[in-house]
């Protein structure tokens, strides 16, 4: 681990209803936080209001899972980043792997969410990964480095400050596989390679790269110990208090 704070972020996916966010933050806020790490969770749109409330007072901060390019229009079901402001996020996930999968999310549409976050104030979490397909291809930084590249394209340094880089290989989401400590460091090193390149030292020395991909507590102590792993991105655990409290004091 370096000096970056760590960060520790839940993405609760289609789960939950209003009562269990709730009683999920509740029990949240009182856990112990001895890394001192940012604490991030991401509620589903419904429960984005309650969570915000319950832990105003608190240093757990709350993201929206994803946001429309538009600011308002016809677009039934969307969410747009004003909303999610609206109703307390201070942050929101971009690109993550079932977002680009399932919903058909491309660089171009990523690029345009990312610039309808930024206007807003949001914080971004952009996440970035490769299919097994393309792991197996030898193309996993190829891949990584094309999303970064496209869906980023036209920010300055100075606009992406605090941005935040989520790196997700789809194989090992939900699926109980994980990248090996090894692995997982590799592309974290390569993406701050990129960062650096493209936006200068500074900006590549201070951006967090979160890891995600079957993170447990079981496993978080290995990938934590990486160099250029700054936090976690968690599923499954960050549903369960006591397992995402594990994760959260995570040994160093």
């Amino acid at each position: 681990m370096t000096s970056r704070t760590p960060i520790i972020a839940g993405n609760w996916k289609m789960h939950n209803t209003i009562a269990q966010a709730a009683e999920l933050v509740t029990a949240l806020a009182k856990v112990e936080n001895k890394n001192n790490a940012e604490i991030i969770v991401a509620p589903s749109y419904p429960s984005l209001n309650i969570a915000t409330r319950l832990l105003k007072d608190t240093p757990i901060q709350v993201a929206a899972q994803d946001v429309h390019w538009e600011d308002k229009g016809a677009f039934t079901s969307a969410v747009s980043a004003g909303q999610a402001k609206d109703a307390g996020a201070t942050l929101t996930l971009i690109g993550h792997s079932e977002r680009r999968s399932v919903f058909g999310d491309t660089d171009e549409i990523l690029n345009k969410k990312v610039a309808a976050a930024l206007r807003h104030g949001l914080k971004v979490i952009f996440c970035v990964g490769e299919t097994l397909q393309e792991r197996e291809a030898n193309k996993t930084l190829e891949v990584v480095e094309g999303q970064l590249k496209n869906g980023l394209a036209g920010f300055t340094a100075e606009q992406l400050n605090g941005i935040i880089i989520a790196y997700e290989p789809v194989w090992a989401i939900g699926t109980g596989k994980t990248a090996t400590p090894d692995q997982a460091q590799e592309v974290h090193a390569a993406i701050r390679s990129y960062l650096t390149k493209t936006y200068g030292a500074a900006f590549g020395a201070a951006t967090r790269i979160l890891y995600g991909g079957s993170v447990k507590d079981t496993n978080v102590d290995e990938i934590m110990a990486k160099e250029d792993v700054d936090g976690a991105l968690v599923g499954g655990q960050s549903l369960i208090a006591e397992k995402f409290a594990r994760i959260i004091n995570f040994n160093k």
